[in-house]
């Protein structure tokens, strides 16, 4: 029980553009929150078009707003996560098969919570707190722990993919989008990340609808079997007492019947 809370307010604590626990969260005018760094990254994408808007809801802003950290949520965040630690067993931490370990851990190593695309490294989240305390080091890109971190890398330029090309579909790094990819339709890869999934949000609750509506169908399908198959005996019955020429066919009548029914 204390997990599946545990679980719920991470959810809630949560940035929805790197998908991670709130680090230094700020909130915007419309009311959603986001991780600083992250928010700053999307609006940098927007400043050529003089306006700038909720990754989620999409409400604009003229001029950009200025961006405060929210003390009561990252007062919640460090709460979250004693909390998360003090419930989870010690095995839960340790690295097993599958598993990504942290690059730095001697001994029995712990799991990675997240890789480093700047050092090319993973690390726990003891080993990980310098990346949020020190200068420098706030500036690497993090995401989810990998063992692929090499395929974030071009091997062209051996630079971190952080662009997206639209033109070609793919992830480029800034030497590219200065050679072969000169012109291209190109955006961060975090706000391309931030749009295909309010692209899939909308996806997901149109399937909703659909399945809801699918669902009813199949509610009353048994009734109207039921039907059918009552109709068909009815009408053989009246078919066997009727003269030939007074005979009307059953069984388009009973699907008639059916289909108005549906």
């Amino acid at each position: 029980m204390a997990q599946q809370l545990i679980q719920l307010d991470q959810e809630k604590l949560s940035c929805s553009i790197c998908l991670d626990l709130l680090k230094e969260p700020v909130t915007i005018p419309c009311g959603h929150s986001y991780c600083m760094s992250c928010i700053k990254t999307y609006w940098d994408e927007d400043d050529q078009k003089k306006t700038h808007s909720c990754p989620q809801c999409r409400q604009s802003f003229t001029p950009r707003p200025a961006l405060v950290r929210n003390t009561m949520f990252a007062e919640l965040v460090e709460e979250l996560k004693k909390v998360g630690l003090q419930a989870a067993s010690p095995d839960h931490f340790y690295a097993g098969p599958g598993d990504v370990a942290c690059d730095f851990c001697t001994g029995r190593k712990l799991k990675a919570f997240k890789s480093c695309l700047m050092c090319l490294a993973s690390y726990c989240e003891q080993h990980l707190q310098p990346h949020y305390d020190v200068g420098p080091l706030k500036k690497h890109m993090l995401v989810e722990a990998t063992s692929k971190l090499l395929e974030n890398i071009c091997s062209r330029h051996n630079e971190v993919m952080k662009i997206f090309c639209r033109t070609d579909q793919k992830c480029i790094c800034y030497l590219c989008s200065m050679d072969e990819h000169k012109g291209h339709d190109t955006v961060s890869a975090v706000a391309e990340r931030a749009e295909k999934q309010t692209e899939l949000g909308v996806s997901r609750q149109k399937i909703q609808r659909r399945i809801q509506s699918i669902s009813g169908f199949f509610y009353f399908l048994p009734l109207c079997f039921f039907l059918c198959q009552f109709i068909l005996f009815t009408s053989d019955s009246l078919s066997n007492q009727l003269p030939v020429s007074q005979y009307i066919h059953p069984l388009p009548c009973s699907f008639q019947i059916v289909f108005l029914l549906l």
